[in-house]
Parts: C-alpha cells; structure tokens; sequence
C-alpha cells in the first residue's frame, strides 16, 4: 500500500510540473518573426511595376512587418524597401510605414 500510495504521490507532483511549464509556456513573448525576404516574392509585381498588391502579398508583408528596417538598412534591399510603389503598397494592405531610426 506504501509503494502505491508513493507511486500516485509521484504522479502528481509530475501532472503539477506539467501543468506549470504549459503556464510558462503560454505567457512566454511570441518569437520574432523570421525575416527572409524570399517570403515576400507575391509582393514583386506591386515592387516593381505598382500593381495592386494581392491578399497573398498583404499577409506575407504583415508576417514580414518587424523586418522592414532590417531590409531598409541593408544595401541589397534598401532602394526596394525605400520605393515609391513599395510604399504604396504597405499603405494598400493597411500596413503602417516603419519609423527606422
């Protein structure tokens, strides 16, 4: 009767250190977003010829959003980033224009 007494005993003290890092878990901050610019390839047409961006276009540049200023201050994507029509464009899909200090 001891052993199985200490047997749900240790149970329990594992379902309590479960649910406790299911906790932690649950409020830990989101992770940051991968910022690959290959991600926003459905956005190339509104880039270069000013087309209206599609759904598809929108929802990566919302995924991508936190990597903006990454984009803007790198040499390679900087004149995309900083273009007339890919201003248009994030204004068209209802994104605000970053702020990079």
């Amino acid at each position: 009767m001891a052993k199985w007494a200490a047997a749900m005993e240790m149970l329990l003290l594992v379902v309590v250190a479960a649910a406790a890092v299911a906790v932690v878990v649950a409020q830990a901050p989101p992770p940051p977003p991968q910022c690959d610019p290959g991600l926003l390839s459905p956005c190339a047409a509104p880039i270069f010829f000013g087309t209206a961006p599609s759904a598809s276009c929108c929802s990566s540049l919302k995924a991508q959003q936190g990597c903006f200023c990454q984009y803007a201050k790198d040499p390679t994507y900087a004149s995309y980033i900083n273009s007339t029509n890919a201003r248009k464009m994030i204004a068209a899909c209802g994104i605000p224009f970053p702020n990079c200090s």
